[in-house]
């Protein structure tokens, strides 16, 4: 963990993890409508950097890097339309690659298991391999339903870390509100 986490002032710290809190409740509460948003947030992010790609690929030097950055800005646009103007289908099918990803992992997870002789119990690695496997099958089988428990997922993670800034920066405030102890009291 960061040292410098957690220490900017109480007040930062509170309100980063007021934020969070509200953030959290909301993902919870509406997970479809968070996904959504999320999606769209994203899409704007990909257009960016298809923009920033495409306009690399114009002024780049080099005619290999210039033909790879175009075609990747081409396809972040392109990516990037779909996340903004359909951010439903853009979380269903992005669930869905994640779900393959998740299924791919568990299977090399498992031939790590028993082709390797690292320290950890055989057992672990197995366990891990049946969690991402299974949790990629759910995920194929259903693109929406993984993309809200994503969400609602993404919403306990803030609303945990809020908890986390919130009592970081009360604790923060009353350790140097009143001064310590000194460590060696004198001897009477």
């Amino acid at each position: 963990m960061d040292r410098e986490l957690f220490t900017s002032s109480w007040k930062m710290m509170v309100v980063r993890g007021a934020v969070g809190i509200v953030f959290g409740i909301v993902a919870i509460a509406w997970p479809i409508e968070t996904g959504l948003a999320l999606m769209v947030l994203w899409g704007f992010w990909a257009l960016l950097e298809g923009i920033s790609l495409l306009v690399q690929a114009v002024r780049s030097g080099g005619q290999g890097s210039r033909l790879g950055r175009a075609l990747l800005g081409l396809l972040a646009v392109i990516v990037a339309f779909f996340a903004i103007f359909s951010p439903g289908v853009t979380a269903q099918t992005l669930t869905w690659i994640f779900g393959i990803w998740l299924i791919i992992r568990g299977v090399f997870e498992a031939f790590t298991a028993f082709s390797s002789y690292r320290l950890s119990p055989r057992w672990l690695l197995l366990v891990g391999a049946a969690l991402s496997i299974l949790l990629g099958v759910f995920f194929v089988a259903n693109p929406g339903r993984g993309a809200v428990g994503i969400a609602v997922w993404l919403g306990l993670i803030a609303l945990c870390w809020g908890v986390v800034f919130v009592v970081a920066g009360f604790l923060h405030r009353r350790e140097h509100r009143w001064p310590a102890a000194p460590a060696n009291p004198a001897p009477a």
